[in-house]
């Protein structure tokens, strides 16, 4: 029998010096009245800002932390959806990393306990972000704990009042948990000003996050879009691709949801990099276009434009995305890395409306019982469209996707989406 420890990697793997050309660096924008990657300096921790522009391949993980992730439960399991397969009557075999699993519910804690691990070792005491729909705020709250640490999220208004129970569950693992735009920051309360029922966004919540930072001397952790978070996520693929072997399988298509990038990149970038895999499905929300409506172009991360420019596909800082219930995936950019990808050709994108998810989350808990996030459910309609494209062309590919999160806390969104669509 493989153990646990012998499926996890000891090593996190770094996509940046096997793209097809160099990554468009950050910068500062040109009337810049302070240098924003040296703000990076004063909000990120030291081994997490290195980590950001390290071009080494292969990054080891210190073995104390590789103890907590295979105390969370990785590796997370992969799957085989054999009931989808009979419904959608298709030759293709359906296989998924389940990242529902661990004690968050998401992926996001890969990078969040890495983060913390090293803010812990820096001697931090507190730390700082932003959520959208609830999933990394959470991982955080839980990572914090873990290495006694506080910390305080700031999470995207409609979020908050759509999901309670993300709120509720940040604050038992002992997080401070405010709405944005909120009045804690003068970022919020100018926002709050013009528009009191703002429903706010994911940038605007990361702006408040790093002012909050910079104004009671705490650390930000980031947890999507940056290089360094897809480093850290990298532990999905890696698995993934070991699961694989032992089973003898060799993967034709690869597919993942994208807010920012994160989980997607941590799931296919290994295999892109080590040539397992002929196709890369990246799945947005057609309620927030970037792929289709995007530039590519330099842009900031979040709404103020505290930190550097970063070229990716974006819809523009100052976007407001809808109050769509896939609250993940209603980020104004994707990352550079993946952005890049695209623009290549390497990765190919799809879009989908929530109508279109909903039916297909609902197939996927009808045939294979799990609920899974409506971010995730992107990609599920993705791997099913393929499936049937597989069934027509009589083709026994190997499609292989990651479920980046469960739905149990999305239970009462869920509620709403069968009551409009049934």
């Amino acid at each position: 029998m493989v153990k646990n420890d012998e499926i996890f990697p000891s090593f996190w793997y770094n996509i940046i010096p096997d793209l097809p050309k160099p990554l468009p660096p950050p910068r500062d924008p040109p009337d810049a009245e302070f240098s924003r990657i040296d703000l990076l300096r004063t909000i990120m921790p030291k081994e997490v800002l290195r980590q950001q522009f390290t071009v080494e391949r292969y990054i080891k993980i210190p073995e104390e932390l590789r103890d907590r992730y295979l105390t969370i439960g990785r590796p997370t399991p992969l799957m085989r959806a054999k009931r989808l397969e009979e419904y959608l009557k298709t030759p293709a075999k359906i296989y998924f990393k389940f990242e529902g699993a661990t004690p968050t519910g998401s992926h996001k804690i890969n990078t969040a306990l890495a983060q913390a691990y090293f803010s812990h070792e820096e001697g931090i005491e507190h730390v700082v972000t932003e959520t959208g729909a609830g999933q990394w705020g959470t991982a955080v709250a839980l990572a914090a704990t873990m290495f006694n640490m506080k910390s305080t999220i700031f999470m995207v208004k409609v979020s908050y009042e759509q999901k309670p129970m993300r709120k509720a569950i940040m604050q038992l693992y002992g997080a401070d948990v405010f709405p944005s735009p909120s009045d804690v920051t003068e970022i919020g309360k100018k926002i709050l000003t013009e528009n009191p029922n703002h429903p706010g966004s994911l940038g605007i919540a990361m702006s408040e996050a790093i002012r909050y930072a910079l104004d009671h001397g705490y650390k930000y952790l980031v947890g999507s879009v940056l290089d360094v978070v897809i480093l850290h996520q990298s532990v999905i693929g890696l698995e993934a691709m070991k699961q694989l072997e032992l089973l003898g399988e060799e993967p034709d298509v690869l597919i993942g949801c994208v807010g920012g990038g994160s989980n997607f990149g941590g799931f296919a970038f290994p295999f892109i990099g080590h040539k397992k895999g002929k196709r890369f499905i990246a799945v947005g929300s057609e309620e927030v276009p970037k792929f289709s409506r995007g530039e590519y172009k330099y842009d900031y991360p979040d709404s103020a434009g505290l930190l550097p420019l970063i070229k990716m596909i974006t819809l523009g800082k100052d976007y407001v995305p809808p109050p769509i219930y896939s609250g993940g995936l209603r980020y104004h950019g994707a990352a550079p890395t993946l952005s890049l990808l695209i623009k290549e050709g390497i990765i190919e994108w799809r879009e989908y409306t929530e109508k279109e998810i909903y039916y297909a989350a609902k197939l996927f808990m009808q045939t294979q019982g799990i609920v899974p996030a409506p971010e995730s459910s992107h990609a599920i309609k993705a791997v099913i469209d393929e499936a049937i494209r597989a069934r027509n062309q009589n083709e026994k590919e190997v499609i292989v996707f990651n479920l980046s999160g469960h739905g149990l806390l999305d239970l009462t969104n869920y509620e709403s989406m069968m009551k409009r669509w049934g």
